[in-house]
């Protein structure tokens, strides 16, 4: 499916409004040359600069050429698809799809685009972008939708899975976080795919102490026992879907990469509580994962022992140094989710970082509000939930048929 940016992302780029990321260096060649040639499609130089810009500025981990190439061949597998079904999307249709995409950031259409091209991306690429993942979600639903169901069982597993209500799972995990500024991005990421392919639990430990910068380097990336719902909501079915010793692929986080490798998991007779908001402060401390930051770290947690107690050491700072705040879990930006995973109320973490590394966070876990009683999903939400998981799975089985037809010849 086309990739879309997670909310945190999204309001990341809101925030910093792109000015402080650094744009990829234009080809000399000639940008409107054609390189690649799906089914005698041409995908230009410049599209494919313009793309992996965007997708930078997403910060999307990995190759970002090498991605937007592969983004771009789906793309026109794609459009050629609706179009031979007859789904074409008018311009009012593309428009509506931009004003919701930026909506995500709290943004206008127009002022998700002036920002774009403040950074050097054009409003065609932005909107390039959404056609594809708009038309292709219509073709899906127009070509699957007859082939879904949800049943009641389909829905009282789901509500059991969420609620934990005859049992809970539990699962053991190791970590490694490795922090990934901008100049470092692509050799953390291309570490991180190592790293994924190793199948000994000794082995994950001995590049946890190497590289990670969790608290739990020093235990070989080994964490306790973790209740499945204190994991963020995104992270649970990656972490179900592994074998004990399998690890998970490179998860992308803000200025990091995490992997996680499953040691034990098992099923508990006492419910754990699912969370309906999470209660979390962050102090920021300029350096970085610099010495002297990490030390005035470790003052700060020897001298304190709730959020509150945080507001005296903020105290006459400005008043952006100290956030305090109350999420829903899925609201959570997910390496603070993952972090506050780890944490009983008032405990700290001081792993993560922001501005590409340049201010340490100070996390503390102010407290966890359980989901009360009809507080969860409707049946509606679940049932629109399982419906889109499932077109997800014949839309990705249809790309691969598209690919697997396709005559896609790389000009260079």
């Amino acid at each position: 499916m086309t990739m879309r940016p997670c909310k945190s992302l999204m309001a990341l780029l809101a925030a910093l409004m792109l000015a402080a990321l650094a744009p990829l260096p234009l080809s000399a060649q000639n940008a409107f040359e054609a390189v690649i040639k799906v089914n005698d499609q041409a995908i230009t130089r410049y599209e494919i600069e313009q793309r992996a810009r965007m997708l930078q500025l997403f910060r999307s981990p990995g190759n970002l050429p090498e991605l937007a190439r592969e983004q771009l061949i789906e793309d026109r597998l794609k459009l050629s698809a609706a179009r031979a079904s007859g789904v074409v999307l008018s311009e009012e249709d593309v428009e509506a799809g931009v004003e919701e995409f930026a909506g995500r950031a709290n943004m206008t259409g127009e002022q998700l685009i002036r920002a774009l091209e403040g950074a050097g991306v054009g409003a065609s690429t932005l909107r390039d972008f959404v056609r594809v993942g708009i038309t292709w979600r219509e073709l899906n639903r127009a070509r699957f939708s007859s082939r879904v169901s949800v049943t009641e069982d389909d829905l009282d597993r789901a509500k059991a899975a969420i609620s934990g209500s005859s049992s809970s799972v539990r699962v053991l995990l190791s970590e490694i976080i490795m922090p990934a500024p901008p100049s470092q991005a692509m050799a953390v990421q291309e570490r991180a795919s190592r790293i994924s392919q190793v199948t000994t639990e000794a082995e994950f430990s001995a590049q946890a102490r190497r590289y990670s910068a969790s608290r739990t380097r020093a235990r070989g990336g080994r964490m306790d026992w973790v209740p499945l719902t204190q994991l963020p909501p995104a992270l649970r079915p990656i972490i179900l879907g592994l074998a004990p010793g399998e690890v998970t692929d490179p998860l992308p986080l803000e200025g990091a990469v995490a992997l996680f490798q499953l040691r034990d998991i098992e099923e508990v007779d006492a419910p754990e509580p699912e969370y309906a908001a999470i209660e979390y402060a962050a102090y920021y401390i300029p350096g970085g994962r610099s010495d002297a930051a990490l030390a005035t770290a470790r003052q700060i947690e020897d001298n304190t022992d709730t959020c509150d107690d945080l507001y005296g050491t903020a105290l006459g700072q400005p008043e952006e140094v100290l956030e305090r705040t109350s999420l829903a879990p899925a609201e959570i930006p997910q390496d603070i989710a993952i972090e506050l995973a780890k944490l009983d109320p008032g405990e700290v973490s001081a792993t993560l970082t922001r501005n590409n590394g340049q201010t340490l966070m100070l996390l503390m876990l102010c407290g966890r509000s359980p989901l009360l009683e009809g507080e969860g999903p409707t049946d509606q939400d679940l049932t629109l939930f399982i419906t889109n998981r499932r077109l997800d799975s014949f839309a990705n089985g249809y790309l691969e048929e598209l690919k697997a037809e396709a005559r896609i010849v790389i000009l260079e």
